[in-house]
């Protein structure tokens, strides 16, 4: 199978790059900047992909490739940093810009065969860059420039190597799938080869090799990534998987319940239920930090994980559904990028973890996973169910989890809920939800004074997570909602909407 290998300078926007190209039908895997020259050849790459980043080529600690990638005979795009990378090793030259560049840009395509084939000339593309490309190296030709970057595309056809100073990756370049798919395609001479079904043959194969006949534990969480990672692993392994659901208190109303008919019913898999509810209500009392939080509930997951693999004889392996944006988000193992917040599958593991690790979904992107789960046989209601955070309402009650504070949430996220679908717009939204504040506000209710919680509603739209709008809801159904939860919700005397986008938000409030 042909695959493009993706060096990660640190752009936010890296996974992108990946999703794309494996939209294109190529299959994309991302590696460190820092990758060996030799590593690389060694994955007999079919093309590599420089990404953008946030640093100056010259500056101090600049991330830097082994300048031996550009030795390796094949074809090569730089984006952003990326071809500012390309110049600085290839003798041309970069220098600061007066002004940095961010946002949108129109290009002017002044040569429309190679890269910009059949790309529209004055086209909307996104910038974002400091930096300058001034000389063009030896042996490149300038094809596309706007007004205030005259080198915004660069080719040397002969050594198949290009560059665009604008990100194609993103949704707000109206014709970056067309220039991508120009250099996979036309320049690089690549094949559309790659499936959700070919992914899962090779999952498959690869989880066999690793477990052998041993025993794999998977702990659903009543999503769809969890789900989809036990069904390939029961593909690889059949009777040696069990399956763990746990309650542990932080789950949404009739949730636990609805969910352990459903896996037995529908999906036919081996499923222990554990009630853990209190335990975990203990171990978090008291605990504020969100990055605590996330923490001790992974811990906990794991213990139990532990405890369950001791009873049922010795299982080796831990299959869980961590899909690209949670490792993204919780460690910057790809590349030089920000630490966001830890998922409790993923910074939330515990040193010493005594089993190892089955993660088929690692590299992919929410909108994959919901591919391949059709692709299985999931119903597309469960499919298109909103994402649940691993910590459940714990990262949705801002502050400490106490029971009160729990049952407080989940009436009003079940009412969010309720309202969102009566409205007919859940399947328009990536998530519904409400928040609870560790503060009160002074209200007015049945002509008394009230000094009670305030609950924050969150509806956004998104595509993969990474970035999301704040849904414009209509007054009617906000007022609805409001309504609904003063006077259905004891203790809540306030309700206010989220209008933040991500970035510079985060969907989730922890």
């Amino acid at each position: 199978m042909q695959r493009v290998l993706i060096l990660d300078f640190g752009s936010q926007y890296t996974q992108l790059i990946a999703r794309k190209i494996r939209e294109l039908g190529v299959y994309s895997e991302i590696l460190p900047f820092s990758t060996p020259v030799a590593a690389i050849r060694k994955e007999k790459p079919s093309a590599l992909v420089l990404s953008g980043g946030p640093r100056s080529v010259y500056g101090k600690g600049a991330p830097h490739p082994d300048k031996g990638v550009f030795e390796l005979g094949v074809p090569i795009l730089g984006i952003c940093y990326g071809v500012q990378l390309m110049a600085y090793f290839l003798g041309g030259e970069v220098l600061p810009s007066k002004e940095r560049e961010y946002g949108f840009a129109a290009l002017r395509v002044l040569d429309s065969s190679g890269l910009l084939a059949k790309v529209k000339d004055k086209e909307q593309v996104w910038m974002s860059h400091g930096d300058r490309l001034e000389r063009v190296p030896p042996g490149f030709r300038l094809t596309g420039s706007t007004v205030n970057t005259r080198a915004a595309v660069i080719e040397d056809g002969a050594r198949k190597f290009f560059g665009v100073q604008f990100h194609p990756e993103v949704i707000h370049t109206k014709e970056g799938l067309k220039v991508l798919g120009n250099f996979l395609f036309r320049e690089a001479g690549l094949r559309a080869d790659w499936t959700i079904s070919s992914f899962v043959e090779r999952k498959v194969k690869e989880i066999r090799e690793t477990v052998g006949t041993g025993k794999v534990i998977c702990g659903l969480s009543g999503g769809v990534d969890s789900l989809v990672t036990s069904l390939i692993v029961h593909k690889a392994v059949r009777k040696n998987l069990t399956c763990i659901f746990i309650d542990n208190g932080l789950l949404r109303k009739g949730q636990y319940e609805a969910l352990m008919e459903a896996f037995r019913r529908k999906f036919a898999l081996k499923v222990i239920g554990i009630d853990a509810s209190d335990l975990f209500l203990e171990k978090l009392r008291g605990v504020v930090s969100p990055e605590r939080k996330r923490k001790t509930i992974g811990r906990l997951f794991i213990h139990l994980f532990e405890r369950e693999a001791m009873r049922l004889g010795g299982a080796g392996f831990l299959a869980q559904g961590t899909i690209y944006p949670d490792v993204i988000e919780s460690n910057p193992v790809k590349g030089p990028s920000s630490v966001i917040k830890s998922h409790h599958n993923v910074g939330g593991l515990p040193e010493g973890l005594k089993f190892k690790l089955v993660e088929p979904l690692r590299e992919l992107f929410k909108d994959e996973v919901r591919a391949l789960a059709l692709e299985l046989g999931v119903d597309a209601d469960f499919i298109h169910q909103h994402p649940f955070p691993g910590p459940g309402l714990a990262v949705r009650l801002i502050g400490e989890v106490n029971r009160d504070s729990l049952e407080i949430l989940r009436a009003a996220d079940d009412i969010v809920l309720q309202e969102v679908q009566r409205a007919g717009i859940y399947k328009k939204l990536w998530q519904a939800f409400a928040v609870l504040l560790p503060v009160r506000s002074v209200g007015v209710m049945g002509d008394q004074r009230t000094y009670h919680r305030v609950v924050v509603i969150r509806l956004v739209q998104s595509t993969d997570g990474m970035t999301a709008n704040w849904y414009p809801a209509p007054a009617k159904l906000m007022a609805r909602i409001s309504t609904r939860i003063v006077n259905e919700v004891q203790g809540v005397n306030r309700v206010v909407y989220d209008v933040t986008t991500k970035p510079p938000g985060t969907i989730e409030w922890e």
